[in-house]
């Protein structure tokens, strides 16, 4: 599927909620993935972008479900608090994304000690997309949090998740310590340039 053409054609259809939720309901992942784009986020109930949120098995899915619908809805610390303690893992994985944009933008009440010990205790053997959501969770809290990178980097580096992840060059490691160091540095060097 051709994501560019799939986003011009969302920006030729404008905002159409009705289509939308008609799209949603064809199962298709490419027609959910412009339902996303042409939906009003705001007009979702909470029940209804749970469901959804189940619904959407496809990992493109449900990562556009939650980053361009469940972040700009009402619900979305209500939706967090609850998908994180969901027995699915991947209805969990969604909850710790939205925990990783809290952590970024708005950390304020949120117990980041708490969070490193559920990390630690968890993130090891927790199920791939999970694992991958709570890795990039203790990623941003080490980034983000000068007084909680000590801790963050000595539980990536025993747990060693994502140590050996196949990386790309010129790209970052997933694997949490390095990727708290690079991105640490990146912003001193910006600081001091």
């Amino acid at each position: 599927m051709n994501l560019s053409k799939l986003r011009a054609l969302a920006k030729r259809l404008k905002t159409q909620q009705e289509l939308a939720c008609r799209l949603w309901e064809t199962d298709d992942t490419a027609a959910r993935l412009l339902a996303i784009l042409i939906c009003r986020p705001k007009a979702f109930e909470r029940d209804a972008l749970d469901v959804m949120l189940r619904q959407a098995r496809s990992p493109k899915v449900h990562n556009w479900l939650v980053n361009y619908v469940v972040k700009k809805s009402p619900y979305c610390e209500e939706l967090r608090l609850a998908w994180s303690a969901d027995q699915d893992p991947v209805v969990a994985s969604a909850g710790w994304a939205l925990t990783t944009e809290r952590v970024a933008k708005k950390p304020e009440g949120l117990d980041l000690q708490g969070l490193l010990d559920v990390i630690e205790a968890q993130m090891k053997d927790a199920p791939d997309r999970l694992q991958w959501a709570m890795n990039h969770c203790l990623a941003q809290i080490g980034i983000e949090r000068a007084e909680h990178r000590a801790r963050a980097l000595d539980i990536g580096e025993r747990l060693e998740v994502l140590k050996d992840y196949p990386t790309s060059p010129g790209c970052t490691s997933p694997f949490a310590p390095t990727w708290i160091t690079e991105m640490v540095r990146r912003r001193h060097d910006r600081a001091t340039a």
